[in-house]
């Protein structure tokens, strides 16, 4: 167990040396640090039981894990029945590319020609929007609408493209390709005006405009690869720290620069 998690631990109330049920302890931890307390750090704990490292955990541990703490770190989580994969993809991450921007473009059409008003802002999200930063050759689209529990709205209509609804929460709804089909494209349906929207487009925006902020995001991102190339959950999640750090840095920029979000560039 890292020294790290070791003092968080104490000064949330938890031996770490005596940590008991795993989960348990790990709540404690995200009562005192938010959402710092990450699905890494669940892991951690249970392994350090096991006497072994986060990353040699089994498939099956993590994911038995991973299915207790989704619903805490997202309120209202739930996986579409029927949207499995039968086969895990590894995380691969690719140098940018110059197409990214064109694939983003040609999905930008196919959703707003089928969604039409429901649509209220198109954009493209994550890595590959940022424009010499590697990343999963996965383009990210976030579709804001007005209600976003209307999923009669929009669920259809962007299940009709290929791309399968996959999960529901509070602040947003995920889609990724059906299984039968190459993973090259993911869409986010959020509200307009909300937290999640905003957050996304302030990080992209402050990583578009701060080479130290992506280079920062880039050896991260590398490093997480490398442990976690097996893990489509533990990967983001064991980003999620450096993600935090800059986001406090990207709203003292945002305030610096006048940054609003409203005419982010998509």
């Amino acid at each position: 167990m890292e020294e790290s998690l070791k003092g968080r631990l104490t000064r949330a109330g938890v031996d770490p040396d005596n940590v008991g049920d795993p989960f348990a302890a790990w709540c404690r931890l995200r009562s005192e640090y938010g959402s710092r307390a990450t699905l890494i750090d669940l892991y951690a704990l249970l392994a350090h039981k096991k006497g072994i490292a986060a990353h040699e955990l089994s498939a099956a541990d993590r994911q038995s894990l991973a299915v207790l703490a989704l619903p805490i770190a997202f309120p209202g989580y739930e996986v579409i029945s029927g949207s499995e994969r039968s086969t895990r993809d590894p995380i691969e991450i690719a140098s940018f590319d110059n197409s990214w921007p064109e694939r983003y473009e040609t999905w930008r059409r196919h959703l707003s020609d089928a969604l039409g008003p429901t649509a209220l802002r198109i954009e493209h999200i994550g890595s590959t929007a940022v424009q010499g930063l590697g990343a999963k050759p996965v383009i990210d689209i976030q579709v804001s609408v007005r209600d976003l529990r209307n999923e009669a709205a929009y669920v259809a209509v962007i299940e009709a493209l290929g791309i399968q609804f996959r999960s529901r929460d509070d602040e947003h709804r995920f889609f990724r390709p059906f299984s039968w089909l190459p993973r090259d494209v993911q869409v986010h349906v959020c509200s307009v005006g909300s937290r999640w929207e905003r957050e996304h487009l302030l990080f992209r925006d402050y990583l578009r405009a701060s080479h130290n902020a992506r280079d920062a995001y880039w050896r991260t991102k590398q490093r997480a690869a490398e442990i976690w190339r097996d893990d489509r959950i533990g990967y983001p999640d064991a980003k999620s720290e450096c993600i935090q750090d800059l986001l406090e840095l990207a709203e003292e920029w945002a305030v610096r620069t006048g940054w609003s979000g409203a005419a982010a560039a998509s």
